[in-house]
């Protein structure tokens, strides 16, 4: 923009006016009014100074340029769950399996310097997931999980050892945790041997008792061997020496969080952390205020050139100049907040949440700020104070209006709050066709129906429970009657008709109440198979192994 202008100038203050030609240099000044303040030429030289320094103001001239980096190092973890027919055994409630869904879940709230992988195994070893810090996705996946799927029966931790090897090969620390109650080997000296060649620390949490337990299978009958006995599962504490000879651990379960505590603790004092993600980004000092305050004062120079000026004027010009320069370094001074925006900057990088926040409340309101402040407030799970700075920001940009609609989405399905959440996500599609929005509009619909849906049949079998009870009533009502009209007719007819008469009249309503119970019943399995047909099961891979063939029991 430099070049043009300056031709712009040079054009201007060398064009000769048409008056020249016809009079001569003195004659024109004589004619000419004269100017005490600035002629026509100098006026212009000052306004195209201003435009000059208006344009390098707009080219944001900064000095102190630093490229910095912000690197997240994490443990590579990759859990393992048994899902072999013994996992089914209720010595832990309500058994074991149940049991290690919830400790996996529990790890992946308490993990904070993990990233996370988590495989199945029976006698093969499924994925599904890869090793990932998208922990909201991997819950989700977790929680959709068919645990009533039939695997292969056995168990074989070696295939599950070399489906840990595929997916951290590329890391130095390998860290594999197994929720198992000790599978079926007396010994495991091959898998000793290939964990400790590839370096695999195995950590064991073991989900059983000693005493062992039957397994209850879905048809409520109990498991039975070949020979008809009901089959007893107990903890293969064998497995200890697979732990204790990798580098790794074995702990046994706990009915809160110490256990997982303990693992995790000894996995990041003994890991050597990897980079997950290196992100870069400029600091810098802007001097763009400098030329911008020069350019506005030869701006108000050149325009208060007038041939004439009052006392009143010239006071005006003054307050505006003086003003002018007083409102620039109010601004400059709110662009000094470098440091402040770096140090919020690198907090929330970091997963430092609550700093992020201090940090962004020290800022100037202004949309972005409030929205950063806004997330680092969801982040540390503070849902209330994220959604008051999300409902209030004001913002002509569609991009940061789809984000806050969409983050507002967000706060309001953490608090449950599924209608102003389904709202939100719905105003944010209106402005950006965005896929994740969309897929969480499409859950939070489909968790507001069952919802529904199970509801109107609560009240629906509220309303069968109440109506069966006056049944039941009048039938104690008509029962009092007849019982008066028998003891009436006892004196009259034979001894041995009337207890005929008691024992068929018993037979029936017997007979009404099994058939109202199998009713029951029935209706409540229906009820049941709808709800688990309602859930869309995790996509699962099989993992190819060497060593299939190593399982003794079938379960």
């Amino acid at each position: 923009m430099l070049i043009p202008s300056f031709i712009l100038m040079y054009l201007i203050i060398t064009k000769q006016s048409k008056l020249s030609s016809y009079f001569s240099k003195n004659a024109l000044e004589k004619l000419s009014i004269s100017n005490q303040y600035f002629s026509n030429k100098a006026r212009n030289i000052t306004l195209f100074l201003s435009l000059i320094f208006m344009i390098i103001a707009l080219a944001r001239p900064v000095t102190n340029e630093k490229i910095n980096d912000v690197k997240s190092q994490l443990n590579a973890v990759v859990i393992a769950i048994d899902v072999s027919k013994s996992m089914n055994a209720i010595d832990i409630y309500p058994n074991r399996l149940e049991f290690a869904k919830r400790k996996l879940l529990n790890i992946i709230d308490t993990s904070k310097t993990e990233a996370i992988g988590v495989i199945l195994f029976a006698k093969s070893a499924f994925l599904l997931s890869a090793v990932t810090q998208d922990f909201a996705s991997l819950k989700l996946l977790i929680n959709n999980l068919n645990t009533g799927i039939n695997f292969d029966n056995g168990t074989n931790i070696f295939s599950t050892l070399e489906t840990t090897q595929k997916l951290l090969k590329d890391y130095k620390s390998k860290n594999l945790i197994l929720l198992t109650d000790g599978a079926d080997n007396s010994d495991f000296k091959d898998e000793i041997k290939f964990a400790n060649e590839n370096n695999i620390s195995v950590y064991t949490l073991a989900l059983g008792t000693t005493q062992g337990s039957v397994i209850k299978q879905e048809d409520g009958n109990f498991l039975t061997d070949a020979k008809g006995n009901i089959v007893n599962v107990k903890l293969n504490e064998n497995i200890k020496e697979l732990s204790l000879k990798t580098n790794g651990g074995y702990i046994n379960y706990s009915l809160n969080n110490d256990d997982i505590n303990q693992i995790l603790n000894d996995i990041n004092l003994k890991s050597q952390k990897e980079i997950f993600d290196d992100k870069k980004y400029k600091t810098y000092t802007e001097l763009f205020y400098y030329p911008l305050a020069i350019g506005i004062f030869l701006l108000l120079i050149a325009f208060s050139s007038l041939p004439t000026f009052t006392k009143n004027k010239l006071s005006s010009i003054a307050l505006i100049c003086l003003f002018s320069l007083i409102n620039t370094n109010l601004n400059a001074s709110s662009l000094f907040d470098f440091n402040t925006i770096k140090e919020a900057t690198q907090a929330y990088e970091t997963q430092e949440y609550d700093k992020a926040s201090k940090e962004f409340s020290k800022l100037d309101s202004d949309e972005y700020r409030d929205y950063n402040l806004a997330n680092s407030f969801y982040k540390s799970n503070d849902f209330d104070k994220a959604i008051d700075l999300y409902e209030n920001i004001k913002s002509s940009n569609n991009e940061l209006e789809f984000k806050r609609l969409h983050n507002l989405g967000n706060s309001y399905a953490k608090k449950n709050d599924f209608q102003n959440a389904i709202t939100n996500y719905e105003n944010a599609l209106k402005l950006k066709n965005d896929k994740e929005t969309k897929e969480n509009l499409e859950l939070l619909k489909k968790a507001l129906d069952d919802k529904k849906n199970k509801e109107n049949k609560n009240q629906e079998q509220q309303n069968n429970d109440d109506s069966k009870q006056n049944q039941d009533n009048k039938k104690d009502e008509n029962k009092e009657q007849e019982k008066n009209k028998d003891n009436q007719e006892k004196k009259e007819n034979n001894k041995n008709k009337d207890s005929q008469n008691q024992e068929n009249k018993n037979q029936n309503e017997n007979q009404e109440e099994e058939q109202n119970q199998e009713m029951s019943n029935y209706e409540e399995e229906k009820w049941m198979k709808e709800i688990e047909n309602q859930k869309t099961n995790s996509l699962l891979k099989k993992m190819e192994s060497s060593n299939e063939n190593s399982i003794s029991n079938p379960w």
